[in-house]
C-alpha cells in the first residue's frame, strides 16, 4: 500500500555497506521503520542520505504492508527546510536527543495527528529561536502529555512533587516524593510558555540535575524506558 505522510526524521543506522534503516514518526501511521537500499553508494538516485538527519521534517510517499518490521520510501523531499539545527552545534545537541528521547518513548504504529503537530511546531520553534538554552526542559514536560503523564500543576502549598503519583502535594507519602529547586522549575515550567521559560536563568548544574528528575520520572511511567545515550554529548554544552 502505497500513503502520502508527512513524517519526522529519528535515527539512522547504516546497514551493511550501503543500506540504511531510518525510524521516522509518522503522520499517517506513528512509528516506522524504512529500509533505503543502496542509498549511501547511490549517486544518481532520487533519494539521498543528507535526508535522513534527526528532526529533519520530510513530505514523502512509502510503501508500507500491516505487519512488516521495514517500509520503504517511494518519494521524500524537505517539508520544511531548517535554518539553524543543522549548522548551531549548540541546536544540533538538543536536536540529537530530543530525537533519541521520541524515539525511546514511541514505539507504536498507532496514527496521532496531535502528537505530530506538536513535535513539528516544536521544532520549527527550535530552528526559529534566538534563546534555547531551556528549550529541551519545556520539551521534556510538555512531551508528557502525549504520552499520559501530565504532571498535575500544584499551588504554593503543594511544595512536594510525587513522581510516582504525578501530581503536587503538600506532605511527603513516599521516597518518590521530592522537595527542592527542581519541583520549583517543574511548577514554573508547567505554567510558563516556552517562551518565558528561555528567560529563566539557570547554570549547567541546574539544567543536569532537572533532566535526571525528569528521566526518573520518564522511567516511572514508561515500561522499558532507558536513558538516551546523547545526553552525555548535551551535558558538556548545556
Amino acid at each position: 500500500m502505497l500513503i502520502k505522510t508527512k513524517l519526522i526524521v529519528l535515527h539512522s543506522l547504516r546497514f551493511g555497506e550501503a543500506d540504511l534503516i531510518v525510524r521516522c514518526f509518522t503522520k499517517e501511521k506513528g512509528s516506522l521503520s524504512f529500509l533505503l537500499k543502496g542509498v549511501l553508494k547511490s549517486k544518481k538516485g532520487k533519494l539521498k542520505s543528507s535526508l535522513f538527519q534527526p528532526l529533519h521534517m520530510l513530505d514523502a510517499v512509502v510503501q508500507h504492508k500491516e505487519g512488516r518490521k521495514l517500509s520503504y520510501f517511494r518519494e521524500a523531499k524537505i517539508d520544511f527546510p531548517y535554518k539553524s539545527i543543522s549548522t548551531n552545534i549548540f541546536k544540533s545537541s538538543i536536536a540529537l536527543f530530543l530525537a533519541e528521547l521520541i524515539g525511546i518513548c514511541i514505539q507504536e504504529e498507532e496514527q496521532n495527528p496531535s502528537l505530530y503537530h506538536f513535535l513539528e511546531e516544536q521544532f520549527i520553534a527550535l530552528d526559529q529561536s534566538d534563546q534555547f538554552a531551556n528549550f529541551h526542559l519545556k520539551f521534556m514536560v510538555d512531551f508528557t502529555k502525549y504520552l499520559g503523564f501530565l504532571p498535575q500543576k500544584g499551588n504554593p502549598q503543594e511544595a512536594y512533587f510525587n513522581l510516582e503519583d504525578g501530581q503536587f502535594q503538600a506532605t511527603e507519602t513516599n521516597n518518590y516524593c521530592l522537595q527542592n529547586a527542581n519541583t520549583k522549575l517543574l511548577q514554573q515550567l508547567l505554567q510558563e510558555n516556552k517562551e518565558t521559560t528561555q528567560q529563566f536563568n539557570l547554570n549547567q548544574n541546574r539544567r543536569q540535575e532537572f533532566i535526571q528528575m525528569m528521566l526518573l520520572y520518564y522511567q516511572l511511567h514508561l515500561s522499558g524506558f532507558r536513558k538516551p545515550k546523547s545526553l552525555e554529548v548535551l551535558n558538556q554544552l548545556f
